[in-house]
């Protein structure tokens, strides 16, 4: 009996030093971590405000390849989410919501297994560096416990959190280095905010065609268009078609010394009216036939020369790519000022760059 009573009174002994220790432990928990990158602060805030590149730096992800990823909301801003499902048994199930997106502080609440409530991390961008050329990314995260005293002892691990953090902001740092290092908000939205990038449906399309490589001189790349063009307007003429649009250009390669190019004209029945059936043109010269299917592009406006136009293809693609989308085949511009102008600084063109 004496035994048992000796028992009794150590498991009180116990469970009264464990609510004490717990009832001092800390209610909530803050984790702080930083790092540095050389990339546009447009780019790093769009990646980390658009919750469908979660998966492509995440520790979570990085913890378990196959875990399945679900987004919700609006593609970027407040409400925006990204719902995950693990068969890995800590991971589980959870969630990111946007909940604040400021100019440089982006905050998503999270849900997952671990005890607490109120989970919260927080991004902060700073300008840093020689003439403030890189960002400083300084990433935190809170949890309540409240009385919660299990949850309490669990936040003395709560270095581990700021382990998945460090890792998470390196797998960040990596994946931004590979990102085009460009404005594209100065470089397309300056002059006019209707020229900023997007994605857009084009319909399917009949295009005359015809290849160039020349070297990277703006006179000998103009006589090359115009001497297509020329003969583009041959078969046009022969088959009964007319222009559907303006000319584009299709770029192959932009080289150190060379441009390789399609000059390209979309063709209609002549008089027909709607989305353009398709055509059988009879062919001359070193013209081709192409009927394009419907797809999804990035696009962009642009005025400018077009030997300037190599760059504004990399800061298309550097939009694209804080969005989680893949670009896939040949980039090409819609000349819409026409061929003169775009051999001037008043050039007027619409960029498009298909995306998966």
């Amino acid at each position: 009996m004496t035994r048992l009573i000796e028992i009794l009174i150590s498991l009180a002994i116990v469970a009264a030093l464990f609510l004490i220790v717990g009832i001092v432990l800390p209610s909530s928990r803050h984790v702080s971590e930083s790092i540095e990158t050389n990339r546009k602060m447009v780019i790093v805030r769009d990646t980390l405000n658009n919750p469908r590149r979660l998966k492509d730096w995440n520790p979570l992800a990085l913890r378990d390849p196959k875990m399945q990823w679900t987004f919700t909301g609006p593609e970027t801003g407040v409400g925006a989410g990204a719902e995950y499902v693990s068969t890995v048994r800590d991971l589980g199930k959870g969630s990111w919501t946007i909940t604040k997106s400021e100019p440089n502080t982006i905050e998503y609440a999270i849900t997952s297994p671990m005890r607490g409530n109120n989970k919260r991390t927080t991004f902060t961008l700073k300008p840093t560096g020689r003439n403030n050329r890189n960002v400083e990314i300084t990433q935190t995260f809170d949890v309540d416990f409240g009385f919660d005293l299990l949850g309490r002892f669990s936040g003395l691990y709560i270095r581990s959190v700021g382990d998945d953090i460090k890792l998470g902001l390196g797998k960040l740092t990596n994946m931004l280095a590979g990102v085009p290092n460009y404005d594209y908000a100065q470089d397309f939205g300056r002059k006019d905010p209707a020229n900023l990038p997007k994605v857009a449906q084009l319909p399917a399309e009949n295009l005359l065609f015809a290849s160039a490589s020349v070297e990277r001189d703006p006179d000998k790349i103009k006589l090359a268009m115009s001497n297509n063009l020329q003969w583009i307007k041959k078969v046009m003429d022969a088959n009964g078609l007319e222009a559907a649009g303006p000319i584009r250009v299709i770029t192959t390669e932009f080289a150190a010394d060379s441009y390789s190019f399609d000059t390209a004209q979309p063709v209609k029945k002549k008089g027909e009216t709607g989305e353009p059936t398709a055509v059988s043109p009879k062919l001359e010269g070193p013209v081709q036939f192409l009927r394009t299917e419907p797809a999804k592009y990035a696009t962009a406006g642009f005025t400018g020369h077009m030997m300037s136009l190599a760059k504004m293809r990399d800061s298309l693609r550097a939009w694209t790519m804080t969005r989680g989308l893949e670009t896939t085949g040949r980039p090409f511009e819609v000349w819409t000022g026409g061929l003169e102008p775009g051999f001037t600084d008043d050039g007027q063109f619409q960029m498009f760059w298909q995306v998966k």
